[in-house]
């Protein structure tokens, strides 16, 4: 009787590795790429503004201000479903009227749109609208930018907010800009007063020193030469919208189902062996007995 329910404990141990072996799940990976994105000036009355649609990045002084941009994706891009495309355009104020002079940067205006599969370039582009951004046009020294995501560089801080565009320490923001505007012939009324001039005041005059106490002479280090400053680089390829993937629930044990058993590295493998080692030990040593009281009692 022994040997028997040894055997069964044995058999119930060995059988909890076959019971764990379960199917790995696999999180599916986001099917959007990133995308080119055309755009054009037009005017009030929806007339194009000089050249026609483009993917042609820089920054530009502006002869005629961008106050509307239209967008679409280029030709041929493939778009996924469900698959968009944030496209904004912002307006600042600056301190001059390029990027070397536009010192701090203070948001005006921003609009967004989101393009899909429904606003690429095709064939019968004549008889469709297209997407229109609209921001109010400055009177004063100003950039607009247009760029690949709907945060607003304002410098306010919080979720959809990032850091204002500023030449002076190097803030090359909006991130994923595809294009960008100067110009403007005067200063902004909310810019820094102007500094005013020092009335220069006569030199004291300063008793002289004798010709044997005079303190050697200062060594003086060279002026630094700045470093010319470049415009912050442009691209039209635009990511898509990000958005987080669901979380999935972790399961829970059920009191009729027994606990999956996890594989891999982590797997406490050596319990499970040595608890089938001892039971194996345990039951050979219940058969040795009763093999041995059998022979015993024929004695």
């Amino acid at each position: 009787m022994s040997a028997v329910l040894a055997a069964s404990a044995f058999l119930a141990v060995a059988a909890v590795p076959v019971f764990g072996a379960g199917v790995a799940s696999a999180t599916p990976g986001g099917a959007c790429q990133s995308a080119t994105v055309q755009y054009r000036i037009v005017g009030a009355d929806g007339g194009v503004v000089g050249a026609d649609w483009t993917s042609q990045g820089g920054f530009r002084s502006w002869d005629t201000v961008p106050g509307s941009v239209e967008v679409r994706l280029a030709p041929g891009e493939k778009v996924g479903d469900g698959c968009k495309y944030p496209v904004s355009l912002a307006e600042y104020t600056t301190e001059g009227s390029n990027w070397q002079t536009s010192g701090r940067q203070t948001m005006v205006d921003k609009a967004t749109v989101y393009l899909a599969a429904a606003d690429v370039a095709g064939d019968d582009d004549a008889k469709r609208t297209w997407q229109k951004l609209t921001v109010k046009q400055p009177d004063c020294f100003g950039q607009i930018d247009l760029y690949g995501d709907d945060i607003a560089y304002d410098g306010k801080t919080g979720e959809g907010h990032g850091p204002a565009p500023y030449q002076p320490e190097g803030v090359n923001t909006p991130y994923h800009l595809i294009a960008a505007w100067n110009g403007g012939e005067k200063a902004c009324a909310d810019g820094p007063p102007d500094s005013p001039t020092p009335t220069p005041s006569k030199p004291e005059p300063t008793p002289s020193t004798p010709e044997g106490s005079k303190p050697p002479a200062e060594e003086t280090t060279p002026p630094t030469t700045p470093k010319p400053s470049t415009t912050p680089p442009t691209t039209p390829d635009v990511p898509p919208l990000s958005s987080k993937p669901p979380t999935t629930p972790k399961p829970t044990p059920s009191d009729s189902t027994p606990p999956l058993a996890e594989t891999g590295a982590g797997t406490p493998v050596g319990p499970i062996a040595g608890g089938a080692a001892v039971v194996i030990a345990l039951g050979a040593g219940a058969l040795y007995a009763a093999s041995r009281a059998r022979r015993s009692r024929r004695a």
